[in-house]
């Protein structure tokens, strides 16, 4: 009662200073309202700088958690835990980007750096190509922080919304290649590709030949190649339309479409390698299972 009170004998003295004051108080409410507006502007600008939005640990954590494992400092425990050999021994030094920037500053130096830039037609192959993306599944989805932000207490290297988004994902795939069962990888094609020769591999009862044609895109034949080595798995290359399956052959891995473009069809292959008792991974472009028979 007392506040409303106040407002209401002053109101009508601010208004009256404002109409026909003195110059002096005029200038004086103009100053008030100026530093009013600045006062309010930095708090907000304030609020778009992440570290001050970032729940993180207290000062009185910090402290807790070095005296726990027996350091003072944050620069002592990084001095002991990094090699010599690779530690920065100077501040690091990122130009004028060493203070950091607001989000509304980074975005904007984000865009001024992609400005100069052309989009053109891409002509690289190998599963790299422009895409459609549904503003509807852009805006819910890809724009939505609900989908990645929200963590699970058991799952805790990947949002409750991202395991979500992966269930209809694979929910799809199971559609789209009318398939009993299937399970989603959290990560790109190559190492599902590098995951499905392991299963092949697991299941094949100490068959360890693994071919992979030799028009699979390049970087998931090296995920592949990688993974095999700490199998003890072999991998041998070739055209898939001349190959004839050999003794010791679990399965087989082939791309569709192929790195070059080329549509094919592996159905008298994959007859081949189950007649062989061998297994058939096709890593294949989704939208390609709805366009192409």
């Amino acid at each position: 009662a007392g506040a409303r009170r106040a407002r209401e004998v002053l109101q009508p003295i601010h208004m009256r200073l404002l109409r026909g004051g003195t110059v002096a108080a005029r200038r004086a409410v103009g100053l008030q309202q100026r530093s009013a507006s600045t006062s309010a502007a930095a708090a907000l600008a304030s609020r778009d700088r992440f570290d001050v939005r970032h729940l993180g640990p207290r000062e009185a954590d910090h402290a807790e958690m070095l005296a726990a494992i027996g350091v003072s400092s944050m620069e002592e425990l990084t001095t002991k835990t990094v090699p010599s050999n690779i530690l920065l021994s100077r501040p690091l030094d990122l130009g004028p980007y060493s203070p950091g920037l607001s989000e509304t500053d980074a975005l904007e130096e984000l865009r001024r750096l992609v400005e100069p830039n052309k989009v053109m037609r891409s002509m690289l192959g190998m599963g790299y190509h422009d895409c459609k993306t549904p503003a509807v599944i852009l805006r819910n989805v890809l724009e939505n922080p609900g989908w990645y932000t929200q963590y699970t207490p058991y799952q805790p290297e990947v949002s409750q919304g991202r395991l979500e988004s992966l269930m209809n994902f694979q929910t799809m795939v199971s559609d789209l290649t009318a398939m009993e069962m299937c399970n989603s990888s959290l990560l790109d094609e190559a190492t599902a590709a590098a995951e499905a020769m392991a299963m092949i591999y697991g299941a094949a009862s100490g068959k360890g030949i693994f071919f992979v044609d030799q028009r699979v895109h390049p970087q998931t034949k090296a995920v592949v190649r990688t993974r095999a080595e700490g199998h003890g798995i072999t991998v041998v290359e070739g055209d898939y339309a001349t190959y004839t399956p050999q003794e010791g052959l679990c399965g087989a891995l082939v791309q569709y479409p192929a790195t070059d473009g080329a549509v094919l069809s592996y159905g008298d292959f994959a007859d081949k390698m189950h007649a062989a008792g061998a297994k058939l991974a096709v890593a294949a472009d989704l939208l390609s299972l709805t366009k192409l028979t």
